[in-house]
């Protein structure tokens, strides 16, 4: 089975961050608009522990929750472009928990509640997470410009002028006088056809 180039990349993937060992909590619904607190989920809440990997797929960021031994995967949190907040939250009273957004690839999700053991390791995977973004915005930033730039090199002229032009370069004799005037005539018909536009 042959993969285009383009396929290869989207397939690529590059490990952002790993943590060892973080918490996930079985947590209660959000009362609120303003967002969840962690105080409110309890020890007994607490449904596993394993490795946290960051994995940067593309312009999509995974966070996946694995078995450290086996390498199985618990849970995965997909962050789309533009759509970390719709993905990962923080909760308002610890900077070390954060809610996810797990999904199941048919639809269906669920909120669980996301702990590390050290301040640094939380602090890690925000940074982590923002370098990521900001990677994804300035490579759009780029191919749009790119874009843009391929848009502008090319210059739409009268057929008639085209014909001219063709005729004008073919100059008979290679003196600088003749290249000169060359140049004169080349510059006089495209400057005929932006006055004509």
């Amino acid at each position: 089975m042959s993969m285009s180039f383009e396929e290869e990349d989207d397939s690529f993937e590059h490990t952002l961050l790993v943590v060892r060992e973080v918490s996930v909590y079985k947590i209660p619904p959000r009362t609120t608009s303003g967002g969840y607190k962690s105080g409110e989920w309890l020890q007994s809440d607490k449904i596993w522990s394993g490795r946290l990997r960051l994995v940067s797929c593309h312009n999509r960021c995974e966070i996946r929750l694995e078995d450290p031994s086996s390498g199985d995967l618990f849970a995965a949190c997909f962050v789309l472009p533009g759509q970390r907040d719709q993905s990962v939250e923080p909760t308002l009273d610890s900077s070390r928990y954060f809610v996810l957004k797990i999904e199941d690839g048919q639809g269906k999700h669920a909120f669980i509640g996301l702990g590390f053991g050290e301040r640094n390791e939380a602090f890690d995977f925000n940074v982590a997470l923002s370098d990521h973004e900001k990677h994804v915005r300035r490579e759009t930033e780029k191919e749009s410009a790119d874009k843009a730039h391929d848009d502008d090199a090319h210059i739409d002229i009268h057929p008639a002028v085209t014909h001219r032009l063709k005729v004008l370069l073919r100059c008979p004799t290679f003196s600088i006088t003749s290249e000169y005037s060359c140049l004169i005539e080349v510059i006089r018909a495209t400057s005929l056809v932006k006055d004509s536009a």
